[in-house]
């Protein structure tokens, strides 16, 4: 079974860089598994909050993770500095499905690549609300 090629760092929009850090590493001398997921994660909210959407504290709406996922390619370790590409697959209604590439800094091809989706809900009832107008005319940046 052949496997898709990842997708090189030109066919993300935008970057948000990310340490490794000391407790990254397990018993192999590679960041663990899942800690891309924390990468990814950070990320999209980092990416969120800078561009003004994403209000931690006091916010409506909010997004929860519905689906995540990750295909790992080469090992990363500390003390790299990474860089986490990041784009937009697809805008929904109330929904955001993200694909993320995760580089060492300064690299073409990817360690791993991720997606992950949003689904976007109401701070206060927890159900899905649209997404307003002003994040969809920023999300669509990413697309």
């Amino acid at each position: 079974m052949s496997r898709e090629p990842l997708r090189p760092r030109g066919a993300y929009r935008a970057f948000v860089s990310t340490p490794t850090r000391w407790h990254d590493n397990d018993v192999y001398g590679h960041v663990n598994n899942v800690v891309y997921y924390a990468f990814f994660d950070t990320a999209v909210n980092a990416w969120l909050i800078e561009a003004g959407l994403l209000d931690i504290e006091n916010g409506d709406p909010i997004g929860v993770v519905v689906e995540t996922g990750c295909r790992y390619a080469a090992s990363v370790h500390f003390p790299q500095k990474l860089e986490v590409g990041l784009t937009v697959a697809r805008l929904g209604s109330s929904s955001v499905t993200y694909h993320l590439g995760l580089f060492v800094e300064g690299e073409d091809q990817p360690a791993a690549e991720g997606h992950f989706t949003h689904v976007y809900v109401g701070r206060e009832s927890r159900r899905p609300v649209p997404l307003p107008e002003n994040w969809r005319e920023v999300l669509s940046q990413l697309v």
